[in-house]
Protein backbone atom coordinates (compact mmCIF):
# COMPACT_ATOMS: atom_id res chain seq x y z
CA UNK A 1 0.00 0.00 0.00
CA UNK A 2 1.66 3.47 -1.17
CA UNK A 3 0.90 6.13 1.01
CA UNK A 4 -1.71 8.17 -0.91
CA UNK A 5 -3.68 4.98 -0.73
CA UNK A 6 -2.99 4.71 3.16
CA UNK A 7 -3.67 8.55 3.94
CA UNK A 8 -6.89 8.11 1.18
CA UNK A 9 -7.99 4.44 3.77
CA UNK A 10 -7.04 6.92 6.66
CA UNK A 11 -9.44 9.48 5.77
CA UNK A 12 -12.38 7.37 5.10
CA UNK A 13 -12.01 5.24 7.93
CA UNK A 14 -12.06 8.42 10.46
CA UNK A 15 -14.73 9.71 8.57
CA UNK A 16 -16.86 6.94 8.88
CA UNK A 17 -16.21 6.06 11.94
CA UNK A 18 -17.37 9.68 13.28
CA UNK A 19 -20.34 9.90 11.51
CA UNK A 20 -21.88 6.22 12.24
CA UNK A 21 -20.57 7.07 16.27
CA UNK A 22 -22.33 10.47 15.77
CA UNK A 23 -25.73 8.71 14.52
CA UNK A 24 -24.85 5.75 17.38
CA UNK A 25 -25.13 8.77 19.60
CA UNK A 26 -28.17 10.97 18.87
CA UNK A 27 -29.92 7.60 19.27
CA UNK A 28 -28.95 6.75 22.58
CA UNK A 29 -26.60 4.12 21.46
CA UNK A 30 -22.60 3.95 22.36
CA UNK A 31 -20.53 5.55 19.15
CA UNK A 32 -18.58 2.08 19.54
CA UNK A 33 -21.53 0.41 17.51
CA UNK A 34 -21.24 3.16 14.96
CA UNK A 35 -17.90 2.09 14.68
CA UNK A 36 -18.33 -1.46 13.83
CA UNK A 37 -21.16 -1.01 11.35
CA UNK A 38 -18.99 1.95 9.45
CA UNK A 39 -16.47 -1.18 9.42
CA UNK A 40 -18.67 -3.31 7.68
CA UNK A 41 -20.31 -0.83 5.74
CA UNK A 42 -16.81 0.41 4.01
CA UNK A 43 -15.16 -2.98 4.51
CA UNK A 44 -13.84 -5.62 1.65
CA UNK A 45 -17.59 -6.88 1.51
CA UNK A 46 -19.94 -4.40 0.94
CA UNK A 47 -18.82 -1.35 -0.82
CA UNK A 48 -15.08 -2.01 -0.68
CA UNK A 49 -13.66 1.45 0.54
CA UNK A 50 -11.25 -0.02 2.03
CA UNK A 51 -9.50 -3.08 2.26
CA UNK A 52 -7.18 -4.21 5.08
CA UNK A 53 -3.16 -4.10 4.90
CA UNK A 54 -0.60 -4.47 7.16
CA UNK A 55 -0.16 -0.92 7.92
CA UNK A 56 -3.82 -0.26 8.55
CA UNK A 57 -3.92 -3.43 11.03
CA UNK A 58 -0.65 -1.99 12.43
CA UNK A 59 -2.57 1.09 13.49
CA UNK A 60 -5.39 -1.14 15.00
CA UNK A 61 -2.83 -2.73 17.19
CA UNK A 62 -2.06 0.17 18.65
CA UNK A 63 -5.29 1.75 19.04
CA UNK A 64 -5.76 -1.46 20.77
CA UNK A 65 -3.40 -1.10 23.02
CA UNK A 66 -3.97 2.47 24.05
CA UNK A 67 -7.66 1.64 24.03
CA UNK A 68 -6.56 -0.97 27.31
CA UNK A 69 -4.26 1.36 28.32
CA UNK A 70 -7.02 4.31 28.67
CA UNK A 71 -9.06 1.24 30.75
CA UNK A 72 -6.50 0.81 32.83
CA UNK A 73 -5.91 4.56 34.22
CA UNK A 74 -9.63 4.78 34.46
CA UNK A 75 -9.90 2.12 36.84
CA UNK A 76 -9.30 2.30 40.37
CA UNK A 77 -7.15 -0.37 41.97
CA UNK A 78 -7.80 0.95 45.26
CA UNK A 79 -11.37 0.16 44.79
CA UNK A 80 -11.07 -2.73 42.84
CA UNK A 81 -9.48 -4.40 46.21
CA UNK A 82 -12.46 -2.86 48.22
CA UNK A 83 -15.03 -3.88 45.85
CA UNK A 84 -16.33 -6.31 48.29
CA UNK A 85 -17.49 -9.37 48.78
CA UNK A 86 -20.98 -8.83 46.87
CA UNK A 87 -19.30 -7.20 43.29
CA UNK A 88 -16.69 -10.61 43.59
CA UNK A 89 -19.48 -12.82 44.04
CA UNK A 90 -21.45 -11.23 40.97
CA UNK A 91 -18.15 -11.06 39.03
CA UNK A 92 -17.58 -14.73 39.28
CA UNK A 93 -20.64 -15.83 38.40
CA UNK A 94 -20.16 -13.67 35.93
CA UNK A 95 -17.74 -15.15 34.33
CA UNK A 96 -18.00 -18.62 35.18
CA UNK A 97 -21.33 -18.82 33.77
CA UNK A 98 -20.99 -17.51 29.95
CA UNK A 99 -18.06 -19.88 29.78
CA UNK A 100 -20.05 -22.59 30.42
CA UNK A 101 -22.68 -22.18 28.34
CA UNK A 102 -20.72 -20.91 25.71
CA UNK A 103 -18.15 -24.16 26.21
CA UNK A 104 -21.01 -26.04 26.28
CA UNK A 105 -22.77 -24.63 23.26
CA UNK A 106 -19.59 -24.86 21.01
CA UNK A 107 -18.93 -28.63 22.54
CA UNK A 108 -22.47 -29.63 21.24
CA UNK A 109 -22.33 -27.96 18.06
CA UNK A 110 -19.32 -29.91 17.24
CA UNK A 111 -16.23 -27.42 17.52
CA UNK A 112 -12.94 -28.59 18.73
CA UNK A 113 -12.00 -27.94 22.28
CA UNK A 114 -9.56 -25.23 21.93
CA UNK A 115 -12.46 -23.50 20.03
CA UNK A 116 -14.75 -24.38 22.31
CA UNK A 117 -12.49 -22.86 24.81
CA UNK A 118 -11.96 -19.22 23.08
CA UNK A 119 -15.48 -19.26 22.28
CA UNK A 120 -16.20 -19.03 26.14
CA UNK A 121 -13.74 -17.22 26.98
CA UNK A 122 -15.03 -14.66 24.73
CA UNK A 123 -18.42 -14.72 26.56
CA UNK A 124 -17.05 -13.81 29.69
CA UNK A 125 -15.97 -9.99 28.73
CA UNK A 126 -18.48 -7.48 29.97
CA UNK A 127 -18.34 -3.55 28.38
CA UNK A 128 -18.08 -1.44 31.66
CA UNK A 129 -17.72 1.76 29.71
CA UNK A 130 -20.87 0.94 27.62
CA UNK A 131 -23.00 0.34 31.65
CA UNK A 132 -21.29 3.37 33.11
CA UNK A 133 -22.63 5.57 30.17
CA UNK A 134 -26.26 4.34 30.08
CA UNK A 135 -26.69 4.51 33.79
CA UNK A 136 -24.77 7.83 33.97
CA UNK A 137 -27.33 9.08 31.81
CA UNK A 138 -30.21 7.80 33.95
CA UNK A 139 -28.88 9.58 36.96
CA UNK A 140 -27.78 6.27 38.62
CA UNK A 141 -24.29 5.98 38.99
CA UNK A 142 -24.34 5.85 42.94
CA UNK A 143 -26.88 3.42 43.66
CA UNK A 144 -26.08 0.42 45.40
CA UNK A 145 -26.84 -1.68 42.34
CA UNK A 146 -24.66 0.22 40.48
CA UNK A 147 -21.72 0.14 42.12
CA UNK A 148 -22.15 -3.74 42.45
CA UNK A 149 -22.70 -3.83 38.54
CA UNK A 150 -19.32 -1.65 37.96
CA UNK A 151 -17.32 -3.18 40.42
CA UNK A 152 -18.40 -6.34 39.03
CA UNK A 153 -17.61 -5.39 35.96
CA UNK A 154 -14.29 -4.50 35.95
CA UNK A 155 -13.45 -7.29 37.62
CA UNK A 156 -14.94 -9.63 35.16
CA UNK A 157 -12.54 -7.56 32.30
CA UNK A 158 -9.49 -8.40 34.57
CA UNK A 159 -10.20 -12.09 34.76
CA UNK A 160 -11.28 -11.45 30.81
CA UNK A 161 -7.89 -10.41 30.03
CA UNK A 162 -6.26 -13.30 32.57
CA UNK A 163 -8.24 -15.89 30.79
CA UNK A 164 -7.28 -13.99 27.24
CA UNK A 165 -3.28 -14.15 28.21
CA UNK A 166 -4.64 -18.05 28.94
CA UNK A 167 -6.20 -19.03 25.28
CA UNK A 168 -3.54 -16.59 23.48
CA UNK A 169 -0.92 -19.27 24.74
CA UNK A 170 -2.68 -22.25 24.16
CA UNK A 171 -3.40 -20.97 20.37
CA UNK A 172 0.28 -20.59 20.02
CA UNK A 173 0.52 -24.18 21.35
CA UNK A 174 -1.83 -25.44 19.06
CA UNK A 175 -3.00 -27.88 21.86
CA UNK A 176 -4.93 -27.15 24.98
CA UNK A 177 -3.87 -29.05 28.32
CA UNK A 178 -4.86 -28.50 32.09
CA UNK A 179 -0.70 -28.60 32.91
CA UNK A 180 -0.31 -25.75 29.54
CA UNK A 181 -3.25 -23.45 30.74
CA UNK A 182 -1.89 -23.86 34.30
CA UNK A 183 1.72 -22.63 33.97
CA UNK A 184 0.32 -19.95 31.33
CA UNK A 185 -2.26 -18.41 34.22
CA UNK A 186 0.35 -18.48 36.72
CA UNK A 187 2.56 -16.21 34.07
CA UNK A 188 -0.21 -13.62 33.29
CA UNK A 189 -0.99 -13.34 37.14
CA UNK A 190 2.63 -13.17 38.00
CA UNK A 191 3.16 -10.85 35.16
CA UNK A 192 0.03 -8.56 36.42
CA UNK A 193 1.32 -9.06 40.08
CA UNK A 194 4.91 -7.61 39.79
CA UNK A 195 4.32 -5.27 37.14
CA UNK A 196 1.95 -3.24 39.23
CA UNK A 197 3.91 -3.59 42.03
CA UNK A 198 7.54 -2.31 40.89
CA UNK A 199 4.92 0.01 38.82
CA UNK A 200 3.52 2.04 41.95
CA UNK A 201 6.68 1.70 43.87
CA UNK A 202 8.90 3.07 40.93
CA UNK A 203 6.33 5.14 38.57
CA UNK A 204 5.80 8.50 40.77
CA UNK A 205 9.88 8.98 40.96
CA UNK A 206 10.14 8.72 37.30
CA UNK A 207 6.46 11.22 37.18
CA UNK A 208 8.83 13.65 39.14
CA UNK A 209 11.45 13.20 36.75
CA UNK A 210 9.12 13.53 33.76
CA UNK A 211 7.88 16.71 35.48
CA UNK A 212 11.40 18.58 35.62
CA UNK A 213 11.54 18.26 32.04
CA UNK A 214 10.87 21.69 29.69
CA UNK A 215 10.22 20.09 26.38
CA UNK A 216 6.43 19.48 25.03
CA UNK A 217 4.70 16.75 25.37
CA UNK A 218 6.74 15.31 27.93
CA UNK A 219 3.98 13.77 30.14
CA UNK A 220 2.15 12.22 27.60
CA UNK A 221 5.35 10.74 25.89
CA UNK A 222 6.84 8.91 28.98
CA UNK A 223 2.86 7.84 29.73
CA UNK A 224 2.74 6.27 26.60
CA UNK A 225 6.61 4.94 26.51
CA UNK A 226 5.90 2.55 29.72
CA UNK A 227 2.44 1.43 27.88
CA UNK A 228 4.60 0.32 25.11
CA UNK A 229 7.23 -1.15 27.20
CA UNK A 230 5.04 -2.82 29.42
CA UNK A 231 2.90 -4.13 26.04
CA UNK A 232 6.31 -5.29 24.61
CA UNK A 233 7.45 -7.37 27.38
CA UNK A 234 3.71 -8.52 28.09
CA UNK A 235 4.49 -9.79 24.11
CA UNK A 236 7.76 -10.99 24.67
CA UNK A 237 6.96 -13.45 27.59
CA UNK A 238 4.12 -15.38 25.51
CA UNK A 239 1.13 -13.18 27.02
CA UNK A 240 -0.87 -10.32 25.19
CA UNK A 241 0.37 -7.03 24.59
CA UNK A 242 -3.04 -5.53 26.05
CA UNK A 243 -2.52 -7.04 29.38
CA UNK A 244 1.04 -4.86 30.11
CA UNK A 245 -0.94 -1.84 28.50
CA UNK A 246 -3.67 -2.59 31.19
CA UNK A 247 -1.14 -3.20 34.13
CA UNK A 248 0.55 0.23 32.75
CA UNK A 249 -2.56 2.06 32.62
CA UNK A 250 -3.10 0.16 36.71
CA UNK A 251 -0.24 1.76 37.90
CA UNK A 252 -0.44 5.45 36.42
CA UNK A 253 -3.65 5.70 37.53
CA UNK A 254 -2.33 5.33 41.23
CA UNK A 255 0.09 8.37 40.38
CA UNK A 256 -0.61 12.45 41.08
CA UNK A 257 -0.59 13.12 37.89
CA UNK A 258 -3.67 10.79 36.33
CA UNK A 259 -5.77 13.39 35.44
CA UNK A 260 -3.50 15.03 33.19
CA UNK A 261 -2.44 11.95 31.52
CA UNK A 262 -5.97 11.02 30.89
CA UNK A 263 -7.09 14.23 29.36
CA UNK A 264 -3.69 14.13 27.11
CA UNK A 265 -4.49 10.95 26.36
CA UNK A 266 -7.85 11.07 24.86
CA UNK A 267 -6.64 12.97 21.65
CA UNK A 268 -4.46 10.09 20.56
CA UNK A 269 -7.41 7.58 21.41
CA UNK A 270 -9.51 9.21 19.13
CA UNK A 271 -7.52 9.05 16.64
CA UNK A 272 -6.39 5.32 16.82
CA UNK A 273 -9.09 3.22 18.56
CA UNK A 274 -11.69 3.94 16.00
CA UNK A 275 -9.28 2.21 13.53
CA UNK A 276 -9.37 -0.57 15.58
CA UNK A 277 -12.73 -1.13 16.12
CA UNK A 278 -13.47 -0.17 12.01
CA UNK A 279 -10.97 -2.50 11.17
CA UNK A 280 -13.15 -5.25 13.28
CA UNK A 281 -16.02 -4.32 11.28
CA UNK A 282 -14.03 -4.81 8.06
CA UNK A 283 -13.62 -8.26 9.04
CA UNK A 284 -17.09 -9.51 9.03
CA UNK A 285 -18.75 -10.98 6.48
CA UNK A 286 -22.59 -10.11 6.43
CA UNK A 287 -23.10 -13.10 3.64
CA UNK A 288 -22.40 -15.50 6.57
CA UNK A 289 -25.36 -15.05 8.35
CA UNK A 290 -27.56 -15.95 5.80
CA UNK A 291 -30.91 -17.19 7.18
CA UNK A 292 -31.30 -20.24 3.77
CA UNK A 293 -27.32 -21.10 5.08
CA UNK A 294 -25.69 -23.66 6.16
CA UNK A 295 -26.83 -23.33 9.50
CA UNK A 296 -24.38 -19.67 10.92
CA UNK A 297 -27.34 -17.90 11.54
CA UNK A 298 -28.46 -20.49 13.97
CA UNK A 299 -25.41 -20.85 15.60
CA UNK A 300 -25.07 -16.79 15.64
CA UNK A 301 -28.55 -17.07 17.94
CA UNK A 302 -27.85 -19.75 19.86
CA UNK A 303 -24.53 -17.92 20.86
CA UNK A 304 -26.32 -14.67 21.44
CA UNK A 305 -28.68 -16.02 24.20
CA UNK A 306 -25.91 -18.07 25.94
CA UNK A 307 -24.30 -14.68 25.93
CA UNK A 308 -27.35 -13.16 27.67
CA UNK A 309 -28.40 -15.66 29.87
CA UNK A 310 -25.02 -16.23 30.78
CA UNK A 311 -24.35 -12.70 32.10
CA UNK A 312 -28.26 -12.65 33.85
CA UNK A 313 -27.16 -15.18 36.06
CA UNK A 314 -24.90 -13.10 37.63
CA UNK A 315 -27.99 -10.95 38.90
CA UNK A 316 -28.72 -14.93 41.13
CA UNK A 317 -25.34 -13.49 42.82
CA UNK A 318 -26.90 -10.40 44.64
CA UNK A 319 -27.63 -11.00 47.95
CA UNK A 320 -27.92 -7.77 49.87
CA UNK A 321 -31.55 -6.68 50.25
CA UNK A 322 -32.78 -3.32 48.34
CA UNK A 323 -30.42 -4.36 45.14
CA UNK A 324 -32.01 -5.48 42.39
CA UNK A 325 -31.36 -8.79 40.78
CA UNK A 326 -32.56 -8.05 37.28
CA UNK A 327 -31.00 -4.57 36.62
CA UNK A 328 -27.42 -6.44 38.06
CA UNK A 329 -27.78 -8.76 35.59
CA UNK A 330 -28.88 -6.64 32.75
CA UNK A 331 -25.78 -4.27 33.06
CA UNK A 332 -23.43 -7.14 33.00
CA UNK A 333 -24.50 -7.89 29.92
CA UNK A 334 -22.55 -5.76 27.20
CA UNK A 335 -19.34 -7.45 25.77
CA UNK A 336 -18.13 -3.67 23.98
CA UNK A 337 -14.38 -3.42 23.47
CA UNK A 338 -13.42 -6.33 25.45
CA UNK A 339 -15.32 -9.17 23.58
CA UNK A 340 -14.33 -7.59 20.38
CA UNK A 341 -10.48 -7.63 21.35
CA UNK A 342 -11.34 -11.86 21.88
CA UNK A 343 -12.53 -11.95 18.55
CA UNK A 344 -9.97 -9.95 16.86
CA UNK A 345 -7.49 -11.98 18.88
CA UNK A 346 -8.85 -15.11 18.38
CA UNK A 347 -8.80 -14.78 14.30
CA UNK A 348 -5.29 -13.24 14.13
CA UNK A 349 -4.03 -16.35 15.58
CA UNK A 350 -6.37 -18.62 13.88
CA UNK A 351 -8.22 -20.27 16.73
CA UNK A 352 -11.49 -18.91 14.59
CA UNK A 353 -12.35 -19.12 10.96
CA UNK A 354 -13.74 -15.86 9.52
CA UNK A 355 -17.91 -17.59 9.92
CA UNK A 356 -17.06 -17.85 13.87
CA UNK A 357 -15.67 -14.54 13.90
CA UNK A 358 -18.64 -12.93 12.00
CA UNK A 359 -21.16 -15.24 14.66
CA UNK A 360 -18.98 -13.04 18.08
CA UNK A 361 -18.96 -10.05 16.24
CA UNK A 362 -22.85 -10.03 15.69
CA UNK A 363 -23.21 -11.46 19.40
CA UNK A 364 -21.42 -8.17 20.57
CA UNK A 365 -23.35 -6.15 19.11
CA UNK A 366 -26.45 -7.51 19.72
CA UNK A 367 -25.52 -7.60 23.64
CA UNK A 368 -24.47 -3.83 23.41
CA UNK A 369 -27.95 -2.83 21.70
CA UNK A 370 -30.25 -4.76 23.86
CA UNK A 371 -28.81 -3.03 27.21
CA UNK A 372 -29.85 0.43 27.24
CA UNK A 373 -33.38 0.52 26.44
CA UNK A 374 -33.32 -2.70 28.73
CA UNK A 375 -31.89 -0.58 31.50
CA UNK A 376 -34.06 2.36 30.93
CA UNK A 377 -37.39 -0.25 31.01
CA UNK A 378 -36.10 -1.27 34.32
CA UNK A 379 -35.21 2.06 35.88
CA UNK A 380 -38.61 3.47 34.98
CA UNK A 381 -40.15 5.47 37.32
CA UNK A 382 -37.95 4.33 39.92
CA UNK A 383 -37.03 6.19 42.56
CA UNK A 384 -34.43 6.66 45.48
CA UNK A 385 -31.12 4.77 45.99
CA UNK A 386 -31.78 1.08 45.73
Amino acid sequence: MGLGELLLSLAIVWLAAKLAGEAMERVGQTAVLGELLAGVLIGPRVLGLVHESEILHALAEIGVVILLFEIGLESDLGELLRAGLQSTVVAFIGVACPFALGYGLAIWWGKPTLVAIFIGATLTATSVGITARVLSDLGRLRETASRVILGAAVLDDILGLVILAVVTGLAQTGVFSLTTAALILAKALIFLVVAVALGIRFAPTLLRWVGTMRARGSLIVYAVLFCVLLAALSERIGLAAIIGAFAAGLVLARTEPRAHIEERLKPVADLFVPVFFVTVGMKVDPGMLNPFGDGALSFTLALTAVAVLGKLAAGLGVYQRGVGRWRVGVGMIPRGEVGLIFAGIGLANRVIEQELYSALVTMVLVSTFIVPPWLKVLYRGSRGTD
